[in-house]
């Protein structure tokens, strides 16, 4: 045959450019759409007949309905079927799905939460027995003994929730302590297809491990003895031992998808949750374009206080996530805890190290060849799969750099190439920070200066020709360790992305190498040829932190069962702190300097200080309707995020501008135009949960090359539940500083009588335009 003639390629080129068009076309977007609820014609049903009415003429359908938190529903629409439900007059607005990720049992007495402590928080609040905690996760291990319901009355009238059985999940799953037990997965089989079900589990059972371990950190009953592999014995407890739980499992193998995680909100609020706990977080976008901001949004306007995990996109500035106001936003410390694992060099020299490694050791006295496999590229140096040649690593141990996948898989890389142990190595960014892992082979992590130490040994070994040696000494499970807290290296940073008047995170709550209940049929490593088991693991990250202070929460609520969302974060915020068990200023763990207020927000949590503040900083669904409209949201994007046909902005100038949103903490933000001399003002009210009659003074502590004035400077309360408010004027001169560049000062304003003491951290930042 001849060659193919040059019409039969045009045709064939044309073909493939009208069929890859065609796709472009139709490739779809999962949106969640929302309605005006009272708009529905009485001829439909329901509002579900209703919102496929609306998409009549696309084949999309519906995946969820919310009718809580937000009205409207979800539904998969290519752009041409999205314009046109846009256009129909009962539609208010369409957002985007966001894909969320995870953040991924001495905390409680580090805290000061000490059952044998008859007069504390926990006392006082019969540990939290009323109180319904919800954890949007990826489900719960039911059969841990974290969640049984021993000496458990029935649960709240109130609740209204269920549990949801499936196949591995019958209905005597769920007891007088979990009460609720629901999964929400249309939203991520609308992206990917059906599940499979030999992988991941249709049913609130968690088949991840993640959300058994928040849950039991937030309300875990008290177990004896708990440890993971041997370490960290003792017993483990929740913040809230006898506090309900209410599971809502969002987080599926390829993420937690915005439509699901709306329709938990949606469905816990109904249920009746008194508190919702979120460790999942996405990228920082405007809130009327954010599901968790909108759905976080409904519950606090129900009385429901919900936390969030800050991210762990730390040390980096300006990487906290979940920033809205009307949450609280929880970045992670160190506890005084630690699990030692060090490297000793065949030089003699000790590099300090950490792991959680319960296997068979390596040979006491005895030094391995010590290798690094960055010299055959960049995924060897990663430990990434198939990447390592077992001609050079066998019977070494193999020094691997920190990134791509997981510190456990890299373990397991490792021993299948028949290295005989690994050290784990800190890039630049990690710093110093240490994360303790339950590793598959005799295994230990090291800081990013011990990596350029080792490194830096085993290339002066390679010119004198000798071998480069090492070992690994176990040390198991330290206790009593100074300085601490420290602020997590992996813990998100701010300044606030998207409203930088208000202190992002709110506070910081233990979250490095916490021990919590795990489940009984998973790994502890996570790595799938691990056959290991345990009750219990040591997990870190913000999702560790957060649920800590949603326990919490739970217990303030159950002690002021009249205090708002706001009222409680007040709480928590002005009674936090920032020196560690050594006296000093709190340290970054990332690489030992002091730490500021954008790493730790006000403090690190105090609960026994939390219970009785003495004055509280409330804030109304009308004030965070002000704050948006002084943040410029307009009346259309405030009604999404508010579902308020009368998202008014006229009376929002009152409040002056957003910075006087009656937060805890004060941020002032000035742009250095040219101008020498710059001032604002906040405007405060506080309200007196203390003693009847009070008398609180004042304490300044002005940023530095700052003059903050406040009036009055004293503060007389007559009786509780009194609100008397206050002006603060702060003024400053201008900076030198490069284009596009800016300084922060902070500073403090305190009030006190003779039994509280109230602190409000004040937060300064010059920034030159470019």
């Amino acid at each position: 045959m001849g060659s193919p003639s040059h019409s039969h390629i045009i045709i064939l080129f044309v073909l493939s450019l009208a069929s890859a068009s065609a796709w472009e076309v139709e490739k779809k977007t999962t949106y969640i759409v929302q309605v005006q609820h009272e708009a529905k014609p009485s001829i439909f049903p329901t509002h579900r007949h209703w919102y496929q009415s609306s998409l009549a003429d696309t084949t999309a359908s519906v995946i969820h309905t919310y009718q809580t938190v937000f009205h409207g529903f979800s539904a998969r629409l290519s752009p041409a079927e999205a314009h046109k439900l846009h256009s129909l007059s009962h539609v208010i607005t369409l957002i985007p799905e966001q894909v969320r990720q995870l953040h991924t049992t001495r905390s409680p007495q580090f805290l000061g939460l000490n059952t044998a402590d008859r007069d504390g928080l926990l006392k006082e609040t019969d540990f939290g027995s009323d109180l319904v905690i919800g954890v949007i996760d990826t489900g719960i291990s039911p059969d841990s003994q974290s969640f049984n319901d021993r000496d458990l009355a029935l649960p709240p009238p109130k609740w209204k929730g269920n549990c949801v059985a499936a196949k591995d999940f019958p209905p005597t799953s769920c007891n007088r302590k979990l009460i609720g037990a629901r999964y929400f997965c249309a939203g991520y089989e609308a992206t990917n297809g059906k599940m499979n079900d030999t992988l991941e589990s249709r049913s609130p059972r968690d088949s991840d491990g993640h959300g058994t371990h928040t849950a039991s950190i937030a309300a875990g009953r008290y177990v004896f003895p708990a440890s993971t592999m041997g370490y960290a014995r003792g017993m483990a407890a929740g913040m809230a031992p006898k506090a309900r739980l209410a599971v809502y499992k969002v987080c599926w193998n390829a993420g937690c998808y915005d439509s699901d995680i709306l329709a938990a909100f949606d469905a816990a609020v109904t249920d009746g949750v008194d508190v919702i706990s979120l460790s999942v977080g996405g990228a920082v976008v405007p809130y009327h374009l954010d599901a968790i901001a909108v759905g976080a949004f409904g519950a606090s306007e129900a009385g429901v206080f919900v936390s969030a995990s800050a991210g762990n996109g730390g040390p980096g500035g300006l990487t906290v996530t979940n920033v809205a106001p009307w949450v609280t936003t929880v970045g992670a410390g160190t506890i005084d805890r630690d699990f030692p694992a060090d490297v000793m060099l065949g030089n003699g020299k000790v590099i300090g190290g950490v792991s959680v490694y319960g296997g068979p050791g390596l040979t006491p006295s005895r030094l391995y060849p010590l290798v690094y496999a960055g010299s055959d590229g960049y995924s060897s140096s990663l430990c990434l799969e198939d990447s390592l040649d077992p001609k050079s690593v066998r019977g070494k141990i193999v020094v691997c750099d920190r990134g791509v996948n997981s510190r456990a898989a890299k373990g397991e890389v490792v021993k299948k190439a028949g290295g005989v142990g690994m050290i784990l190595t800190n890039g630049p960014f990690d710093g110093e920070g240490l994360v303790a892992d339950c590793h598959v082979l005799p295994a230990t992590s090291v800081g990013a200066g011990g990596g350029d130490e080792l490194r830096r040994y085993m290339s002066l070994a390679s010119q004198l020709r000798s071998p480069a040696t090492a070992t690994i000494i176990f040390k198991g499970t330290r206790l009593g360790i100074k300085p601490a807290p420290k602020v997590a290296s992996f813990s998100a940073r701010g300044p606030n992305p998207e409203s930088p008047e208000i202190l992002k995170p709110d506070v910081i709550a233990p979250g490095l190498n916490i021990l919590a209940a795990w489940p009984s049929t998973l790994a502890p490593s996570g790595v799938p040829s691990d056959e290991r088991r345990s009750e219990f693991n040591i997990l870190s990250g913000t999702s560790m932190a957060c649920p800590h202070v949603s326990g919490l929460a739970a217990l303030l609520k159950a002690a002021h069962p009249d205090w708002s969302p706001a009222a409680i974060r007040s709480a928590l915020i002005t009674t936090a702190y920032t020196l560690d068990n050594g006296g000093g200023p709190m340290l970054d763990e990332s690489n030992a300097n002091v730490s500021s207020v954008f790493d730790y927000g006000a403090g690190h949590v105090h609960p026994d200080s939390a219970i009785n503040p003495g004055l509280v900083y409330d804030i109304s669904t009308y004030d965070y309707v002000d704050f948006l409209c002084n943040s410029n949201y307009t009346s259309h994007n405030i009604r999404v995020i508010t579902r308020n046909q009368a998202s008014d902005c006229s009376g929002a100038k009152r409040a002056g501008h957003s910075g006087n949103l009656n937060y805890p903490s004060l941020s002032a933000v000035f742009q250095q135009y040219g101008k020498q001399h710059m001032s604002t003002h906040f405007i405060r009210t506080v309200t007196n949960v203390g003693d009847p009659n009070s008398l609180y003074t004042l304490t300044i502590a002005p940023p530095p090359g700052t003059e903050v004035t406040v009036e009055p400077d004293t503060l007389a309360f007559r009786r509780l539940g009194q609100k008397l408010n206050f002006l603060v004027r702060v003024q400053t001169r201008a900076v030198k500083l490069s284009p596009g560049s800016s300084t922060v000062k902070t500073g403090s304003i305190v009030w006190s009588d003779t039994k509280h003491t109230v602190t409000s951290p004040l937060v300064v930042t010059m920034q030159q335009p470019l």
